[in-house]
């Protein structure tokens, strides 16, 4: 598989799914789990499954590991059935969809650094990842500090104002506008109604990260022809703001399902530095495609 430029899914083919990992380190076992996941629904479903790699995290993604991960899924048997996107190929992309929500009033400069963030967040109050909520707009700088760092040039983040974009997207498309269709593992849908308040007023970009995940992977999703996003639950809340995002924009509304993780025999979710269960390690012990299926419950 190469690395190429995005192309876009043909009307005709409207089941299109994804696997999009980020170029950290090598993949493991739940990598392949979802990996295979996706490659098995979209055979089912008569669809393409598509790679795409999540690079915009510039200071911790390293082109090593892309052609780590491409080695790995070739010798899993998941190809990609079309061009591989490379995320850090279109941060212009990204930028464009950022000035849209920014011309809209919705994006505001925040000057404040993770320490002064921090020192003021409300103990108790998190977002669905464990981090300190953002207290809101001007409550960690009084506005003579900002307007200062401003004038020096200092770096800074553009933030979502949440209860703006979230008042936005209600109006955009009325009460059910942050609804979205959730998949069990039998395809069976339920409607869930996103809650990206619970988030506050998230980064979407970053001196050091030009996109955030959340701003890259719903225009990378419509873009691509996305029609089912299946990835692990420990996503399941960022959909909360993917779904005020799309709405925003305009954009598509994929299916959704988020499966079980692969964890370890503390119950912690499976990360990168566990080289035991790295794919790499894995093929060096001689184990075959089939007996990763097998590890990962995908077969007996």
């Amino acid at each position: 598989m190469s690395v190429e430029r995005p192309g876009h899914a043909n009307a005709g083919e409207s089941v299109v799914l994804r696997f999009a990992p980020s170029p950290t380190g090598r993949l493991h076992l739940g990598h392949a789990l979802s990996a295979l996941i996706n490659l098995d629904l979209a055979r089912r479903l008569g669809g393409r499954l598509l790679v795409r790699i999540e690079d915009t995290d510039l200071t911790r993604c390293r082109s090593q590991y892309v052609d780590g991960i491409l080695e790995d899924l070739a010798w899993l048997g998941v190809q990609s059935d079309g061009p591989v996107l490379r995320q850090s190929d279109q941060l212009d992309v990204y930028a464009s969809s950022a000035r849209r929500l920014e011309a809209m009033g919705l994006l505001y400069r925040c000057y404040a650094t993770r320490q002064e963030v921090l020192a003021v967040a409300r103990d108790g109050f998190t977002d669905p990842d464990g981090a300190p909520l953002y207290p809101g707009r001007g409550a960690v700088l009084p506005p003579a500090e900002t307007e200062r760092r401003q004038q020096q040039g200092a770096p800074y983040a553009m933030r979502l104002d949440m209860a703006k974009a979230v008042a936005r997207a209600l109006a955009l498309g009325g009460a059910s506008a942050l609804a979205y269709a959730e998949l069990d593992a039998s395809l069976t849908p339920r409607v869930v109604v996103a809650d990206p308040a619970r988030w506050g007023d998230v980064v979407l970009e970053r001196k050091d990260i030009p996109a955030s995940y959340h701003l890259a992977v719903v225009v990378d999703d419509a873009r691509q022809g996305i029609s089912h996003v299946v990835r692990g639950e420990d996503l399941a809340a960022a959909t909360d703001i993917h779904r005020v995002l799309q709405v925003l924009l305009g954009l598509p509304v994929p299916l959704y399902r988020h499966h079980a993780l692969i964890r370890d025999a503390s119950g912690r979710k499976l990360a990168k530095r566990d080289a035991d269960t790295s794919l790499a390690e894995l093929r060096r012990r001689g184990l075959a495609p089939r007996d990763v299926r097998r590890l990962v419950g995908l077969e007996a």
